[in-house]
């Protein structure tokens, strides 16, 4: 199994969640996050003040796949979350051991979603 985290822009969260519900993944965790990479923040004027924003919001997408489902999920949060402009965000997968489904005690790919 394969634990996929992708951060992007809050406005693609509905487009990348309806996509990944067409190949049958099931669950996600959503959060709210901020940060910044190469764009760095950027200034605002408020009331006449110039004050710098530097961190960005995001949001963090966490899903559990089976491996033959991976490639597939990357794909479609890559092609659905890319706007062309720089802040679109980063995909992060790692390998996950074990899922427990703490209701039942079922463990493994059955406990997913």
């Amino acid at each position: 199994m394969k634990k996929i985290e992708a951060i992007i822009k809050p406005f693609k969260l509905d487009e990348v969640k309806d996509a990944l519900s067409n190949i049958g993944i099931q669950g996600m965790t959503i959060n709210e996050v901020k940060g910044f990479g190469r764009q760095k923040g950027h200034t605002e004027l408020y009331r006449g003040a110039e004050y710098v924003v530097d961190f960005i919001p995001k949001i963090k997408v966490e899903i559990i796949v089976p491996d033959n489902l991976s490639d597939a999920a990357i794909g479609i949060i890559e092609k659905t979350a890319r706007t062309g402009k720089i802040g679109d965000g980063k995909i992060f997968v790692s390998h996950v051991e074990d899922v427990v489904r703490i209701r039942t005690g079922q463990r493994g790919e059955g406990a997913v979603g």
